[in-house]
């Protein structure tokens, strides 16, 4: 049974490439089970309106005498027509500056509605490089719009935790943070739940959705769940185009209509890319603790090996240089709703510390204000990481700014 544990761990299939595995097979499953209920869900009625068009066509060819074939290119040329933006009805000119700027918004969100394309070469050609550095500069707009919501988030729950702390006698009254520690940008004590986090972002994107699902429905003209549904489609940049904003011709008090919804997709985009972003950091939980499942089932030993260096605050010989080479490696494992000992090291035991002779009460003193802001980070720095070994990009920063993500990189 060793052995084969030996062999799983010289294994190509590391941690990365099994939990990147795992996603996949997920993946591909919620795919073919969305597959699966949509077609359930709108086959009948696609169904149901081709024979109700079929029906429509035969009648009309009948009735005016006019052969299938001529109706068919008269309907092709429409569908041309809708294409170019064309309607029967009166819209608002496509390509003037509010419209192109319309177009452009859509195009480096990557939100593309379809609704408004570049006819000419030229403008198709434009597209592409346009499109190219639009896109990355949007994406790091959002990344840092991400990174100083959260920050936000942070110093708002720091300061509600602390709170907590003195309410409940673990901090005394006259505590204040240093200069060092009350900076939103250098947030290196304590961190906020990943799962609170979601939380008030859900909340603050549910919110905006329905404000600016009230406002769709009194100015265009859709019911509440059209708007809702528009919203969701925008704000996660799907963009499917079956229903667009601001296209009529024109509007009661237009101008402030047109800056409310740039204000409202902005808004949302930003918060739903931030969500994302959350739940994806959950997700990731969710496929650690899975493979957590099936790792070295094969093993007794390492159950027991495991579940000993599990228990948080027992007292073994040797326990103590274990933790700290695990936590040299790691960021360490802790709940997410543990008061007052969540830290980005190793973990307190406040029987540890009474044992020791060595202990005063001004380093406990000392040691409690640490639990309250956490250790400083360098005391985790693994030395041999590289520079992209704590991930890049959103996750970078869901992992520096979160408590629950440390366990996982």
């Amino acid at each position: 049974a060793a052995g084969s544990c030996r062999r799983r761990r010289l294994a190509p299939l590391n941690e990365d490439n099994g939990r990147f595995l795992l996603l996949a097979a997920l993946i591909a499953a919620y795919l073919s089970a969305g597959a699966t209920v949509f077609s359930a869900l709108e086959s009948p009625s696609e169904a149901a309106a081709q024979l109700r068009w079929n029906r429509t066509l035969h009648n009309f060819s009948r009735i005016f005498n006019i052969s299938l074939p001529e109706l068919r290119a008269f309907l092709r040329s429409y569908e041309a027509a809708m294409a170019a933006g064309i309607r029967v009805d009166a819209l608002r000119p496509r390509w003037d500056f509010p419209g192109a700027f319309y177009f452009v918004g859509t195009v480096v969100s990557t939100i593309g509605f379809g609704m408004t394309t570049p006819a000419t070469v030229a403008g198709k050609v434009f597209l592409i490089v346009y499109g190219l550095f639009g896109c990355a500069g949007t994406i790091l707009f959002f990344n840092l719009f991400l990174e100083r919501i959260i920050s936000l988030l942070a110093f708002i729950m720091k300061a509600c935790h602390e709170r907590q702390l003195r309410r409940s006698g673990l901090l005394p009254p006259n505590f204040r943070r240093g200069p060092a520690m009350s900076g939103v940008g250098s947030l290196v004590g304590w961190k906020p739940s990943v799962y609170h986090v979601m939380l008030i972002l859900g909340i603050f994107a549910v919110t905006l959705s329905c404000c600016a699902s009230a406002m769709y429905t009194a100015v265009e003209g859709w019911n509440y769940i059209d708007s809702l549904y528009y919203c969701f489609v925008t704000f996660s940049t799907i963009g499917f185009g079956d229903l667009v904003s601001s296209q009529n011709a024109a509007y009661q008090n237009q101008g402030l209509y047109r800056i409310g919804n740039f204000i409202f997709i902005l808004m949302g985009v930003c918060c739903i890319y931030s969500l994302f972003n959350v739940i994806s950091i959950v997700i990731k939980q969710v496929l650690n603790w899975v493979l957590k499942k099936f790792e070295c089932r094969c093993c007794p030993k390492c159950h027991k090996s495991s579940a000993r260096l599990g228990r948080r605050n027992a007292i073994t010989p040797g326990a103590r240089l274990r933790r700290h080479n695990i936590s040299m490696d790691t960021d360490g494992q802790y709940d997410s709703d543990t008061e007052g000992r969540r830290l980005s090291g190793e973990m307190i035991s406040m029987r540890e510390l009474t044992a020791s002779n060595k202990v005063s009460l001004a380093i406990l003193q000392k040691q409690l204000s640490e639990t309250a802001n956490g250790y400083p980070r360098n005391v985790c720095i693994n030395t041999r990481q590289n520079g992209f070994s704590a991930g890049v990009g959103a996750l970078a920063i869901m992992n520096n700014r979160l408590a629950e993500t440390s366990d996982s990189r």
